[in-house]
């Protein structure tokens, strides 16, 4: 593993840049400030490089980034419906950032913050070791919680990636990563001939706030039907409610768990130019697509590229948006003393 500066945060506190690299010659660089993927040199079908995902070449840009080009995202990643949950009987409010309600942690959630960084070594590769002590109440929260997340390169261009965390108070918890990704190269356009396939029969339907109803429906007959490899772009444009109301995708698919703890294949997207492929693992029940809607050309990216609408795609491994106020959906309750724990693997393949 190689380590170098990156600059200083608005707190003046120093940050690194860390790079693992493994024997097939795959390179993720990854930041302490909000565990951001910074970059991922992935190879092509003929064994050319390019690096896949959208970012910045200087801390000085994630600094003001409101677009969460590539970090970890918490407490509670996505959604609060008006930044209110009750808890125990204790009505808790957070943070609203996303007009009424509250997204993807707060104004200074998990995104925002210097974690503290070590380099391990693994029997499954290099691996970057960050941890962070959030505060009782940080941005509305309770309980002081700490989270270990560990980023592990594999020999077989896998970016593992796993989550653990405790609390002293009983508290929510819904921990992703926010990676844009475009196996073509991050400067290379548009996604929408990716194909794109999701092992998800239902999806969640929303508000116009992007607020889940808490209906689970049914993507047969719709344009999130990704049951079989589609292009991104084949149906976005439909005139379909759920579409408008996203600009697009913005949606969590329910997934198709195993049983076991064990992770189950969540998405597959093939570029077919490069014929890079992209497997999502998962232990989680839902994943969200994203795919850069509000993206309009100001972030000024690597390479002072300007990323456009639909440059890039997110899948979002998670539970599910608003489940502290949503009974039918999966709990996010971490009880005090016990331990939240979830794997997500992004597995490169070539075809």
């Amino acid at each position: 593993m190689r380590k170098q500066s990156f600059g200083k945060s608005t707190d003046g506190v120093e940050v690194e840049l860390y790079k693992l690299t493994n024997e097939n010659g795959m390179e993720a660089a990854i930041s302490n400030y909000g565990g951001t993927i910074v970059s991922l040199l992935v190879p092509d079908r003929r064994g050319g490089f390019a690096d896949v995902v959208l970012g910045h070449d200087s801390l000085d840009r994630y600094l003001n980034d409101a677009a969460y080009l590539g970090p970890i995202l918490g407490r509670y990643a996505n959604r609060v419906a008006k930044g209110r949950f009750t808890l125990n009987g204790v009505a808790y409010s957070l943070v609203r950032n996303n007009g009424e309600n509250h997204l993807h942690g707060g104004l200074k959630g998990f995104d925002k913050v210097v974690w503290n960084a070590r380099g391990i070594s693994t029997d499954k590769g290099e691996a970057l070791e960050l941890t962070y002590l959030s505060k009782d109440l940080e941005e509305g929260y309770p309980g002081n919680m700490s989270v270990l997340v560990v980023y592990t390169l594999t020999e077989e261009n896998e970016l593992r990636i796993e989550y653990t965390a405790t609390s002293d108070k009983d508290t929510i918890i819904n921990l992703t990563n926010h990676t844009y990704f475009n196996l073509a190269g991050h400067s290379s356009g548009n996604i929408l001939q990716h194909e794109l396939m999701i092992n998800a029969d239902r999806f969640t339907p929303t508000d116009s706030s992007s607020i889940p109803t808490g209906e689970l429906h049914s993507v047969k007959g719709t344009p999130f039907d990704f049951t079989r490899p589609t292009a991104i772009g084949l149906r976005v444009n439909q005139d379909y409610e759920q579409l408008a109301y996203g600009h697009g995708y913005d949606h969590n698919f329910v997934l198709n768990r195993g049983v076991g703890d064990s992770p189950s294949l969540a998405a597959r997207v093939h570029e077919p130019k490069s014929g890079r492929t992209l497997e999502v693992w998962t232990t989680e029940p839902g994943m969200q697509l994203y795919c850069g809607n509000f993206l309009d050309g100001s972030i000024r990216g690597k390479g002072e590229k300007s990323y456009h609408k639909n440059q890039g795609f997110c899948l979002e491994t998670q539970h599910f948006p608003d489940s502290p106020n949503q009974p039918g959906f999966p709990s996010t309750v971490l009880r005090a003393g016990a331990q939240f724990r979830s794997m997500t693997v992004f597995r490169f393949l070539t075809q």
